[in-house]
């Protein structure tokens, strides 16, 4: 990931409407900031929350609160937790996301 041309700036994330998206179950509520080829977000998935896809970009994701279920394409299952956070680069593993209590996230990708 290369920023540029990206100058010094604060967000105040209350005051970016969020967009609604579906998932298989629940909705994935996004507040999103674009700055290039960048995209920043705080996403809450609802309880209850399984996304409707399988996804292969890659994102630097960190728990704020809640727990979220990460399952990998091959089998493999993660849980994240406030404080904890996963990273994996565009097209290396295919991943989905669930949770059943909620959780809200910082998102860069």
């Amino acid at each position: 990931m290369k920023m540029h041309d990206i100058p010094f700036g604060t967000t105040d994330w209350q005051t970016i409407a969020p967009t609604e998206h579906p998932g298989d179950t629940g909705i994935a509520y996004w507040r999103t900031r674009q700055f290039g080829d960048i995209r920043v977000r705080l996403v809450e998935y609802s309880p209850g929350y399984l996304a409707d896809h399988w996804c292969s970009k890659g994102h630097i994701l960190f728990c704020l609160e809640g727990e979220l279920h990460t399952e990998l394409e091959d089998g493999r299952n993660f849980v994240l937790t406030p404080g904890m956070s996963y990273q994996v680069a565009d097209q290396a593993e295919a991943h989905r996301s669930s949770t059943s209590t909620g959780a809200r996230l910082f998102i860069v990708d």
